[in-house]
């Protein structure tokens, strides 16, 4: 594929590569500038041994395009040499024999790391819940969970060391706001990823729809046309107009879950506003979700706008995809994809991908979309 020159700051350092389109960023720090402490496991965004930060915030390197990092801010293990927190983590890690065979101490430290600024009140529970995505095959986690308590004992929310590169994130931040995005149809705008709340991730989206604000809402009234037109959703009961029974899978790479559970709904006629709130448990794989997603109805123009805010949080294994970029992109995508399916059912025809399209076919249009997007910015740089 062609190559691409992307300019970024790996510790701090201004950095220019030259790498094929399809690079993931693990392998661009380890071959190109010998930055050798991002370790590579699965390479499936499974592991979590080659978490690092970027832009302040954990990512899975081996999920992340070299490409796409232009501009952004990279840290790996080896720029945090003179960090006053890592290094309390580093010597909580040996006092509390949180690493043996070390292959995944980069990642977990990174992951540590992120969890000590962004959570300053975590338990024992909420440690052992974001350390999901980090796997470890010798410790048993134990040393490590004490290892960050520790760490969290010697640094409370207040201690200048926290802030050594930036402000702490707060532990908890305001009920998600439902914007809308700017004045422009689907398909323009991603979704924006808002922060955490209680250990839940936030995302908001807005779309335009071609059809009336009254359509529109008789639509989001039916709940089990609603659900065919949400990719890898089935609805199995409807016991009442505020309780349903259903099923989501997800397939992301090689890992499936396919998620059973309930979720109240309740519905506001007169503001043309709703919400969904429920949780669901992957019996084989043992991942469980919770959320709710709260969404309206609104006039734009001759047609309508449909605003969603999502607010969910994973455990288990498909924790690790529960934040980040990629997930708000694909986010956007599959909301992007209801709306669309929406006008299809108010017409009558056919619903496109409905419950087939799972989450790596979204993720899949995400990659492509963002290739093409790479593709026409070097064309345009090409140009001028």
């Amino acid at each position: 594929m062609n190559a691409q020159t992307v300019s970024l700051t790996v510790n701090g350092r201004p950095v220019r590569l030259t790498v094929a389109a399809r690079t993931h960023l693990a392998d661009a720090l380890r071959e190109e500038l010998l930055l050798t402490g991002t370790h590579l496991g699965c390479e499936h965004g499974v592991c979590g041994a080659c978490t690092l930060l970027i832009d302040d915030a954990p990512q899975r390197a081996c999920l992340t395009l070299a490409a796409s990092c232009e501009g952004a801010a990279v840290r790996t293990i080896e720029g945090f040499d003179t960090d006053p927190l890592m290094e309390a983590l580093r010597d909580a890690f040996s006092e509390h024999h949180a690493l043996q065979c070390g292959y995944c101490t980069p990642g977990m430290l990174a992951t540590a790391y992120d969890l000590v600024r962004r959570l300053p009140d975590a338990d024992e529970a909420r440690i052992r819940s974001e350390l999901a995505g980090n796997l470890c095959r010798c410790t048993g986690y134990v040393g490590i969970v004490r290892a960050i308590q520790a760490t969290l004992a010697a640094f409370p929310a207040s201690h200048p060391g926290r802030a050594a590169d930036g402000p702490a994130i707060a532990a908890a931040e305001p009920t998600p706001r439902i914007v809308a995005d700017a004045a422009a149809g689907a398909g323009t705008a991603p979704a924006a990823l808002t922060g955490t709340a209680n250990g839940m991730t936030e995302l908001t989206r807005s779309v335009a729809v071609d059809l009336s604000v009254a359509a529109l809402w008789r639509l989001l009234r039916d709940i089990e046309r609603v659900a065919a037109c949400i990719p890898g959703v089935t609805l199995t009961a409807t016991d009442t107009l505020e309780r349903v029974c259903g099923i989501l899978t997800v397939a992301v790479g090689p890992m499936r879950a396919r998620f059973e559970g309930t979720a109240a709904v309740a519905f506001d006629d007169a503001a043309r506003r709703g919400s969904v709130v429920g949780r669901g448990q992957d019996k084989l794989g043992r991942s469980s979700a919770q959320g709710e997603v709260h969404f309206r109805a609104e006039p734009d123009g001759d047609g309508a706008r449909l605003t969603v805010a999502m607010r969910y949080a994973v455990t288990g294994p498909f924790a690790q995809f529960s934040r980040g970029a990629l997930v708000a992109e694909v986010v956007a995508r599959l909301l992007e994809t209801f709306a669309a399916n929406l006008v299809r059912a108010a017409k009558g025809e056919d619903i496109v991908g409905g419950q087939a399209l799972g989450a790596t076919g979204l993720g899949l249009a995400v990659l492509k979309a963002r290739l093409a997007a790479y593709l026409r910015k070097l064309r345009d740089l090409f140009r001028s």
